[in-house]
């Protein structure tokens, strides 16, 4: 048996993020965990998690796909990218795992997305559950990220980050060999 520390938040609060970040930081250094997958939007949960993970382990962030929000090509703050990647980060700009075609499809000829019913099931968690699965699925398909170990997730609901979880990674292809191992944190909102 195993017994360990769950942080549930009880508000949406942008100091959630370094809570989690601290939280993180302490678990992966305790389990020997050296991969960090991050989603961002516009860069400030990214520079923040740098901030407080930098160095001691490997940052994977996640952007949005180019064009998410209507006539804005990359919401991610251009200063922040390049500063991090200068650090040795890695960015993953690419379509989303669960939408895209799938959902294209879907909406031009009627009928449910695949992809989407995924999506919805994981949202029965929370927002940023969904969004870690999808992170690590995104990152193993550019191959920045091991499959063959643990590393961990952190997304959120809105901005900032309130969601945390051990996973064991997979590409889209293999989508079911992707297992979420442990919930280091979660709202629960």
């Amino acid at each position: 048996m195993i017994e360990e520390k769950i942080i549930y938040f009880e508000e949406k609060r942008i100091e959630n993020t370094d809570k989690v970040l601290e939280y993180v930081k302490e678990y992966a250094l305790k389990n020997n965990i050296d991969t960090i997958v991050i989603a961002s939007t516009g860069g400030a949960t990214a520079k923040r998690a740098y901030e407080v993970l930098g160095e001691n382990f490997k940052l994977v962030i996640v952007t949005h796909e180019a064009w998410f929000r209507r006539n804005i090509k990359q919401e991610f703050d251009e200063k922040i990218y390049n500063e991090l990647v200068s650090k040795g980060v890695k960015i993953v700009t690419a379509a989303h795992a669960f939408s895209g075609v799938d959902r294209a499809i879907a909406s031009k000829y009627g009928g449910w997305s695949q992809a989407g019913l995924i999506a919805d099931i994981l949202r029965l968690f929370c927002e940023g559950v969904k969004v870690c699965v999808e992170i690590v699925i995104m990152a193993a398909d550019a191959g920045v990220i091991p499959i063959d170990r643990d590393i961990i997730a952190i997304a959120g609901t809105g901005r900032g980050a309130d969601t945390a979880l051990v996973i064991k990674p997979a590409t889209s292809r293999r989508l079911f060999s992707l297992k979420i191992k442990k919930i280091l944190a979660k709202p629960l909102y």
